[in-house]
């Protein structure tokens, strides 16, 4: 019966993937149609490559808050040099540049000053949004449209953003299971003081966790403003629950040293979207879509809580 409870539980997120797809193809048939379900994909792109940065800090019994506010802050500076002339060769490189620069301070007071990374990540969180509305001066600021063509562009007939999430997906997913950086950050998940007498140099290794996160983030604030071509003030908002949501839907613990991003991060992120673009198809009240998504981030969480009673 353990064994049983445990298989079933490992296989989850697909099965609730499947269930998704199935609810709401009986209510629009219009949501199972392959042009839906491409554009599911693309949505889901840029929740998707937060997550998987979110996965690599999770394994190693971490958590990153500030995700979102990385994405604002590199978006807002995105949008003054657009707006002031800069080519898009010259902005996506300052937008990683800046996510860097947020993800090394989360990485220095975790390692070196040895602070809790929820509480790193909490007052980031705060500093960049801070920083973002300084930036934006709390008003939206509509790109040019070669912001809006990179969202739209194809290559072999795929779309750009589902390219991107496919290109991080399949990074992330060989460093982690054919590398030895990849086994030390499991390792360092399962116990972090075994690690260090096995001569793993955590410090190193989380902190290239949390710059990998960082990474992420501000690809997917490439591929956010290739899908929106304007910045709000609300860019990137809650997008550290939903990165964390699919996470854990997938299968990576919140107490570190178990989880995969392929299939286990993909499906998370791909099954939030589905919720949501099946709410819209099916022209569902917008009030529920909060109170669905909450009801997702709780199921995440009981999930984890009843992998962890089978082990």
């Amino acid at each position: 019966m353990n064994r049983t409870s445990r298989r079933l539980l490992d296989l989850a997120p697909f099965l609730l993937f499947v269930t998704v797809l199935a609810i709401f193809g009986v209510q629009s048939p219009k949501f199972l149609e392959s042009g839906n379900l491409v554009n599911i994909v693309v949505q889901a792109s840029s929740t998707g490559i937060v997550a998987v940065g979110m996965t690599f800090v999770l394994l190693t019994a971490g958590v990153d808050l500030s995700v979102g506010a990385i994405m604002f802050v590199a978006a807002a500076v995105a949008g003054k040099m657009a707006l002031a002339g800069w080519p898009l060769p010259i902005i996506l490189p300052v937008m990683v540049a800046v996510a860097l620069m947020f993800s090394a301070c989360n990485a220095f007071f975790v390692t070196k000053v040895r602070v809790a990374a929820f509480i790193v990540t909490l007052a980031t969180l705060f500093i960049g949004r801070g920083l973002g509305l300084r930036i934006t001066e709390t008003r939206a600021m509509n790109l040019p449209d070669s912001f809006l063509e990179l969202g739209s562009a194809r290559w072999l007939g795929v779309p750009l953003p589902a390219l991107l999430f496919g290109g991080v997906l399949l990074v992330a997913h060989l460093v982690l299971t054919r590398t030895p950086f990849g086994r030390q950050v499991f390792a360092i998940g399962h116990d972090v003081e075994m690690a260090k007498k096995a001569g793993i140099r955590t410090g190193r290794v989380l902190a290239a966790v949390y710059l990998i996160s960082g990474l992420c983030a501000a690809f997917a604030a490439m591929v956010s403003l290739g899908q929106l071509g304007a910045v709000s003030p609300k860019f990137g908002e809650q997008k550290e629950f939903a990165a964390i949501a699919a996470a854990v839907l997938g299968g990576t613990s919140l107490f570190g040293g178990r989880g995969n991003v392929f299939p286990g991060t993909l499906l998370g992120a791909l099954l939030i979207q589905a919720i949501e673009n099946g709410l819209v198809v099916v022209n569902a009240d917008p009030y529920l879509y909060p109170m669905i998504t909450s009801v997702v981030i709780f199921i995440s969480v009981w999930l984890e809580s009843l992998r962890n009673r089978t082990r």
